[in-house]
């Protein structure tokens, strides 16, 4: 996935928006045998024998963070509290409700206000159904990550995460199955992708690349989103203890990378940047809800089409999804490196204004679960605000 392959007579901005692109959709399989997914895993194992720890003092550091801010998903929850999908719905921007309400040309305009709630309900089961599928891909990708880095340090964290993601695929499971009704919806085409890219590749950081900047940077922002709008306790207290988690996991790509990519060459760099870009397409894309459009008898081109053509001052729960991303990507100096390749690209898709806000790297201990997030969500609302506004100027 290194190399984006377009269309001779069509721009990168017009391949990152092209609805036949982005229009593809997974579908349950009903054939048992499709419970199993297999994927070609072309990567070393890697011993070592250097066994000197703490020679990495920042991941030294987060390993023993990591041991001490273990939770159990049985008994740190409460799974007695009754959940009414119907009654937990979070309330929509009033403008972006408008653009797919109002307007004629919305291939929702003629929804009734039970089939609204319906929608609400099943883009809540997809949303949970994919952070599952994601979870899911940490787990295979990090125990990837034990099997082929070279530092003692990072085999002994990344097997702490291992753990990690093994609890939230548990939780997650656990939520939709108990409170949603099932797990409804498959692992979505584009995120399957990105994840199968990422277990194929041989080389070690772009499995740190691809899951702990990419896949686990927007879903830091993902959850930290759904945290703040919902009202139900169950849900909220679950996204909590996963942010906690995830907030290491990002700091782990951000605190390992930057050591790696200031001795690599231009060309390598520039790998490493198209692969960022073809992963946050992949991202952005994801969040398109192909497969909920399909279920509900939505024409998902017109939809996708649709969704993509929504104006920028809309767009502010896409936008902020790349919050971690965009930052953590300029602390590894890839937003730079070269000719500023992925700067234009990040650009083009309208998230660079978020390169200045705070890197995961930095920022972990601050979603300790002895810490309340409340004054944090209101930071990142003021600055959202700040950034959205600056652009009406």
């Amino acid at each position: 996935m290194t190399t984006i392959e377009t269309n001779p007579n069509q721009s990168l901005e017009e391949y990152a928006n092209d609805p036949e692109r982005i229009t593809e959709y997974s579908v349950w399989n009903e054939d048992v045998t499709s419970l199993i997914h297999a994927v070609e895993d072309n990567a070393d194992a890697i011993f070592t024998w250097g066994y000197d720890k703490g020679e990495r003092a920042p991941l030294d550091r987060l390993y023993e963070k990591a041991k001490t801010s273990q939770w159990n998903g049985q008994t740190d929850l409460d799974w007695s509290i009754e959940v009414d999908p119907y009654t937990m719905l979070l309330p929509a921007n009033p403008m972006e409700a408008d653009y797919f309400k109002e307007n004629p040309a919305s291939p929702l305009h003629k929804f009734s206000d039970k089939e609204w709630k319906e929608l609400a309900v099943e883009s809540l089961n997809w949303s949970l159904s994919q952070f599952m599928h994601g979870e899911q891909g940490a787990l295979l990708c990090t125990a990837k990550i034990v099997e082929t880095v070279p530092w003692i340090d990072a085999k002994y964290y990344a097997s702490t995460q291992v753990v990690d993601e093994a609890r939230h695929v548990e939780v997650f499971a656990q939520y939709l199955d108990q409170k949603m009704g099932g797990i409804n919806y498959p692992v979505n085409h584009h995120l399957k992708a990105l994840l199968d890219d990422i277990i194929k590749d041989s080389r070690w950081d772009i499995t740190y690349l691809g899951m702990q900047i990419m896949v686990e940077g927007l879903a830091l922002a993902a959850f930290g989103f759904m945290h703040q709008t919902t009202e139900e306790p169950l849900l909220k207290k679950l996204l909590r203890y996963v942010m906690s988690d995830e907030a290491r996991h990002v700091a782990f790509g951000v605190l390992s990378l930057q050591e790696v990519y200031k001795d690599m060459d231009a060309k390598e760099i520039r790998e490493r940047q198209e692969f960022t870009f073809e992963a946050a397409l992949r991202m952005r894309d994801r969040f398109l809800r192909q497969e909920m459009w399909e279920k509900l008898g939505v024409d998902v081109k017109e939809m996708v089409k649709y969704q993509l053509e929504m104006p920028e001052e809309l767009k502010v729960f896409q936008r902020l999804l790349f919050s971690k991303i965009v930052p953590n990507c300029k602390k590894l100096g890839l937003l730079d490196a070269g000719d500023g390749w992925l700067r234009d690209r990040f650009t083009e898709i309208g998230v660079i204004e978020f390169e200045d806000w705070v890197d995961t790297g930095s920022e972990y201990e601050d979603f300790d679960l002895d810490k309340s997030l409340e004054e944090k969500d209101q930071e990142v609302r003021e600055a959202a605000h700040e950034v959205f506004h600056k652009e009406d100027a």
